[in-house]
């Protein structure tokens, strides 16, 4: 058993470690406001967009852009992973990164290629390990992301799906749900004829829409802001995870850190009490003697 010497270090050691904890988990909850009000600001914006591209995707204009186009094979695809560029946020990562791995896993089975977009230094590690084909990546994106700074490697993969090299793009990240719980997810975003139902599906017309000035310019300009919603949402999403799930992981750990130091503190109190009562009964023993 360890001596009361070395028992004092290892709570003083433990004690210095819960208050790194603690300072990181209030600085997680102040960064998790921030972030789920930007994400929050963002959804209604994102949402109308999508309701947009999907109904353009069910229309029948003059001008059929790329992106509303369904390709007849999928040979390669390109996927875009969002992750977080800091650690100490639980199993935030783990569990995007492994989402990751089963859809590559999927795709390389049906003989598919793959095409890999990080964003953030855990997926880009990942990926880099995986020795995935990597085609662009941003790293170090900060607490405030840039859409300047990460719609830039996307546009790699925009540009592969325009000139033919992969037929299908996909955007894996961490949606939000509330502190405790965030979801991974991967969502199509090329080509946007395959995105989901919604309420006003159920209409019995077609949906058609008056392009001024033309249809070209207005498809052009609308689906690529479409893409930079889409893309920039799902950074606020991983975002506003990263920040709950760190401040969730600091609090657990500091409690974890009290835990150990009331168990240390117990185990020296013993050891201190066994000390004194040998040194009384070694007093009363010499006593006796004389």
């Amino acid at each position: 058993m360890a001596g009361s010497k070395e028992i004092r270090n290892k709570i003083k050691s433990v004690q210095s470690t819960r208050k790194i904890t603690k300072a990181m988990e209030m600085v997680a909850a102040s960064k998790m406001k921030k972030a789920q009000d930007r994400m929050r600001a963002s959804r209604p914006y994102v949402g109308r967009m999508v309701a947009i591209a999907r109904h353009l995707a069910k229309a029948n204009p003059e001008y059929r852009h790329p992106f509303l186009l369904k390709r007849g094979q999928v040979r390669n695809v390109g996927l875009v992973v969002v992750t977080s560029d800091k650690g100490l946020c639980g199993g935030l990562n783990t569990n995007a990164l492994r989402l990751a791995l089963s859809k590559i896993k999927e795709w390389q089975a049906a003989n598919v290629g793959i095409k890999v977009t990080p964003i953030g230094s855990k997926g880009f590690g990942f990926m880099q390990r995986l020795k995935a084909e990597i085609v662009s990546y941003a790293i170090n994106v900060g607490d405030r992301p840039s859409l300047e700074k990460v719609i830039g490697p996307v546009k790699v993969q925009l540009d592969l799906y325009m000139d033919g090299q992969i037929d299908e793009l996909h955007v894996l990240a961490t949606r939000f749900e509330n502190t405790m719980k965030q979801t991974p997810v991967a969502v199509q975003l090329l080509p946007i004829a395959d995105l989901g139902k919604d309420e006003d599906d159920k209409r019995e017309y077609p949906w058609d829409y008056i392009y001024e000035p033309d249809a070209k310019a207005v498809l052009d300009e609308l689906l690529r802001r479409y893409l930079e919603a889409i893309v920039y949402q799902a950074i606020n999403e991983n975002m506003a995870s990263e920040q709950s799930a760190r401040m969730v992981a600091m609090k657990a750990a500091s409690d974890n850190a009290g835990e150990i130091i009331d168990e240390l503190q117990l185990i020296y109190n013993k050891q201190r009490q066994a000390a004194i009562t040998k040194e009384i009964s070694e007093i009363v023993g010499g006593a006796a003697a004389v």
